[in-house]
């Protein structure tokens, strides 16, 4: 079995992630254990969500190697989730 330390290093950053995650959800609960909404913390999931999206792309489904129009188009994807989410959850909170 071969060791490949670039997928060592991907996995690595993609657990620091959700670790980072999981200290902004800690983080968001209140003293009672209640969340506390705000928008730094939800932007903030949406973002790491986003590069954990892209690094799975570009590592674990090897767009990396494709061409260039496959990873621009990925790269578009994101960019569209992220601007969707983002607007509806701005909207949402000024429609409420």
């Amino acid at each position: 079995m071969k060791f490949n330390k670039r997928l060592l290093i991907v996995w690595v950053i993609l657990a620091l992630l959700t670790l980072g995650y999981l200290w902004i959800d800690r983080s968001a609960a209140g003293q009672a254990g209640s969340l506390k909404s705000s928008a730094v913390v939800t932007v903030s999931v949406i973002v790491i969500a986003l590069i954990k999206v892209r690094i799975i792309f570009r590592e674990f489904m090897e767009v990396r190697s494709a061409p260039v129009l496959l990873c621009r188009l990925t790269d578009a994807w994101i960019m569209l989730m992220a601007v969707a989410m983002l607007s509806c959850y701005f909207v949402g909170m000024r429609l409420a």
